[in-house]
């Protein structure tokens, strides 16, 4: 994990430029199956609309399923290139105070599956985190994580990097459910773009 420079830069969770990569994948936040509420065209002329969240850059978007496609709250979607079996095409990107209620519900436990899904890329969250400043620490960034929490980390860490989510709660007393931990974050970044320091949100 990259180090913030003091001008403000950001991280990446995986070493990698994930900015200039497409969303192969979401998540299904909510199924609209006659568009927006606010929508004044008659039934006939609407159309379902479904909104999710992808997994590699936890972009919020809005997707038009295939006709006679249902896809349920939390279902996986592929959204890449090539033949799609239940989405038909992206239709545009979202901001968080365009989601439904129900999808805004469904957020963060849609980000704990995609973080559980994928332990050995979110792992590293707790395995690579630097200082951001002298006087702050990228650990310090996550909700529930003080400072006593942080150093016990860092102190485990010496001795080797944490295998799993579930070698981390182990070695490091106090600390209970990584994922939930890193998914409120990923959410705070989601809902307020003027957060500072962007770990997840590129």
């Amino acid at each position: 994990m990259r180090e913030h420079a003091r001008r403000g830069g950001r991280q990446s969770t995986g070493g990698k430029n994930r900015g200039e990569k497409r969303e192969t994948y979401a998540r299904v936040l909510d199924y609209l199956p006659y568009g927006h509420l606010d929508d004044s065209r008659p039934v006939y002329q609407k159309k379902p609309l479904v909104q999710a969240i992808g997994e590699e850059r936890f972009v919020l978007m809005e997707l038009s399923p295939k006709r006679n496609k249902i896809p349920a709250v939390h279902d996986r979607v592929y959204i890449g290139e090539g033949t799609r079996e239940v989405i038909d095409h992206v239709v545009k990107k979202l901001r968080y105070d365009e989601l439904t209620q129900t999808a805004k519900v469904e957020l963060r436990y849609v980000i704990e599956e995609i973080v559980k899904s994928d332990e050995a890329r979110f792992i590293k969250v707790f395995n690579d985190a630097r200082p951001i400043t002298t006087r702050l620490h990228t650990l310090d960034l996550f909700p529930g994580i003080g400072k006593k929490l942080m150093w016990a980390i860092l102190e485990e860490r010496e001795k080797g990097p944490f295998k799993s989510f579930d070698d981390l709660t182990k070695r490091v007393k106090g600390l209970y459910h990584p994922e939930k931990i890193i998914a409120r974050r990923i959410e705070d970044e989601i809902r307020d773009e003027s957060v500072k320091y962007k770990l997840f949100i590129l």
